[in-house]
């Protein structure tokens, strides 16, 4: 088996790598049996994933408690264990509550149960539906926005341009909507399957010109599949459709949007304000109806636009698609590169971004200092522990190359859990464009188990986990045998 083995950068030891040059990447396991049909197993113990699912990767326990890997024969002891890895611990023994716990819950190794019902698509909003408006001159296309962002285009309504885990589009979106807008100021519920808008009632006082889209979740709709799972899967989402609502302003002539990504409330989670066309002055604007002031120096209340390869068009946002799997053949290092700038610029100050690459030089990679070079921090094959550490999803372990954001400790508190996943989804779909605009196909990965990646590279455990990926290759496989 090859143990993986960091890089030490130039001048001493990287954040959340070994400072031992010399120290393995541990518990990588490239010979792992890993089920491919699905990245949620059904209520039942999956062959070589589930059945071992107690073993720890990297020798150490999800709640982080420092542990020699067991010996096979005794996986059964772990099972007693169950409840102390699911909740995790914090420093000085203390067990996470509330959305803390949640994560825990969603990273350890316990299997959902079977599925349940998701409930209705869309809000029973009140009141007829309406169609939006054409726009006047000089004022905000509405209809041309969310068409490019959010609206269904098959009849089932899992075909949408921001992605969602296992296609279950748990995000609701209010338009709280001023002047220079294509419907009249008010607040609205959105359709996203009939591309309609239901009126709730007044526009708050001092609402600037333009729409701020605010972005809350029905939680029902992904726990329905992934259980226990959900809660991370839900932020993400909701960070993907804050990405494509600035995608779709940055697309059309919109002012420029400002997503805001603070974590500082559970209703919105997150909310994107689009000015109308033509010159304004945000700084003297009321701030986003209904969004909470951020708390802390990170906390940032909305993230500046960050650099893309080009400003995308109508019809790539229309075409943008999750590639299905497998995903075959490496990036080029110029493209993995823009990949990379793409997500290091968009994700905030709670992440950290790397690559994991396969042959000829296998290993994780990361952005030099100067970001326009890549240099790499690992050497060996991760992508198999990647594939066993995502839900069993083996296709993984074939990917050109894997985009990790890493990040959120096991002790961060609510607003920073929601921050960095929200940022996660944000960065990762932008990325994604980026990856699509280079020629890539791409794919999100959002769940994962046990991914303590800086355990795994000596680091201190709990303190870098894999919050959120995007797998690379330069085709589909099933195209090499295309004429």
């Amino acid at each position: 088996m090859e143990r993986l083995r960091t890089d030490r950068p130039a001048g001493g030891s990287h954040p959340g790598t070994a400072a031992d040059a010399d120290r393995p990447l541990a518990g990588v396991y490239p010979d792992a049996e890993v089920d491919t049909d699905t990245d949620r197993p059904a209520g039942v113990a999956r062959p070589g994933i589930d059945a071992d699912a107690d073993r720890p990767v990297a020798g150490v326990r999800p709640g982080g408690d420092a542990a020699p890997a067991p010996a096979p024969d005794a996986d059964a002891d772990a099972d007693a264990d169950t409840d102390r890895q699911a909740c995790g611990r914090r420093p000085g023994g203390a067990r996470p509550e509330g959305l803390a716990a949640e994560l825990a819950l969603a990273r350890s190794s316990r299997a959902p149960g079977p599925d349940t019902s998701a409930g209705t698509a869309v809000p029973a909003w009140p009141g007829p539906p309406r169609p939006i408006p054409d726009p006047g001159p000089a004022e905000l296309d509405l209809g041309t926005l969310l068409r490019l962002s959010l609206a269904a285009s098959d009849a089932s309504g899992r075909l949408r341009p921001a992605a969602s885990a296992g296609a279950l589009h748990p995000v609701d979106t209010e338009l709280v909507v001023g002047a220079g807008c294509s419907l009249p100021p008010g607040r609205y519920g959105y359709d996203p399957l009939r591309h309609r808008v239901h009126r709730l009632g007044r526009q708050p006082d001092g609402t600037p010109p333009g729409v701020t889209a605010e972005l809350s979740v029905t939680a029902r709709r992904t726990a329905s599949h992934y259980g226990h799972r959900a809660r991370p899967l839900l932020l993400l989402d909701t960070g993907h459709a804050a990405a494509a609502l600035f995608l779709a302003a940055r697309a059309t002539d919109a002012g420029e949007p400002e997503p805001v990504l603070d974590g500082a409330a559970e209703h919105p989670l997150a909310a994107v304000r689009i000015a109308p066309p033509g010159p304004a002055d945000s700084s003297s604007s009321p701030s986003p109806a209904r969004v909470p002031a951020p708390e802390g120096p990170s906390a940032h209340r909305a993230l500046p636009g960050p650099p893309l390869s080009r400003a995308p068009t109508p019809e790539e946002l229309l075409a943008r698609r999750s590639t299905p799997p497998p995903l075959a053949g490496p990036p080029s290092p110029d493209a993995l590169r823009a990949v990379l700038a793409t997500a290091t610029a968009a994700g905030g100050d709670d992440l950290r971004w790397c690559a994991a690459v396969g042959p000829p030089g296998p290993g994780l990679v990361d952005l030099a200092p100067d970001g326009t070079t890549l240099r790499r921090r690992a050497a060996g094959e991760a992508r198999p522990t990647l594939a066993a550490w995502a839900a069993g999803q083996a296709w993984i372990a074939g990917a050109g190359a894997v985009l990790l954001a890493r990040g959120c400790p096991e002790d961060a508190g609510a607003p920073h859990i929601r921050r960095a996943h929200l940022r996660a989804g944000f960065a990762v779909h932008l990325a994604h464009l980026t990856a699509r605009q280079h020629g890539l196909a791409a794919r999100p990965v959002g769940s994962w188990q046990r991914a303590d990646l800086g355990a795994a590279l000596g680091a201190a455990p709990g303190r870098d986990w894999i919050v959120h990926a995007l797998a690379l290759g330069t085709r589909h496989a099933d195209e090499e045998n295309t004429p």
